[in-house]
């Protein structure tokens, strides 16, 4: 899944018509990150936007297939995430409105909890 720079260069500049965004490498792809939250991947110079129940069916409508993998027994496992739209890349409307509603589903996913480190205790006698 190796991304070319220049294509990750690409979609920075494109997020940056409406926020800032910073790309972060993970899983032999790029994670693209506003705020803290994940908003997009890059997988093999292909930007997935992050979706969710509220906002998949524009993509379903668009016909831009989801984000999905191979798992260790051949299970094909998809992710909440949808392929961007040629307009994205064409016309900065669409990028900010693609971009917005990436960043509500990413709003909207339910946060795991961080472990806490504890703290081992001692006893003395």
């Amino acid at each position: 899944m190796a991304n070319d720079d220049s294509f990750i260069d690409e979609v920075i500049d494109r997020f940056s018509l409406t926020d800032s965004v910073s790309a972060r490498r993970m899983f032999g792809g790029h994670g693209i990150f506003h705020n803290g939250l994940m908003i997009a991947l890059i997988a093999d110079n292909e930007l997935y936007l992050k979706a969710d129940k509220l906002s998949e069916h524009w993509f379903i409508e668009a016909q831009l297939p989801a984000f999905s993998y191979q798992k260790s027994g051949g299970k094909i496992f998809k992710m909440s995430y949808y392929l961007a739209s040629e307009s994205f890349f064409e016309d900065e409307e669409e990028t900010r409105l693609w971009t917005s509603r990436a960043i509500e589903a990413a709003v909207r996913a339910p946060r795991k909890a961080k472990k806490s480190r504890s703290k081992k205790t001692t006893k003395s006698s």
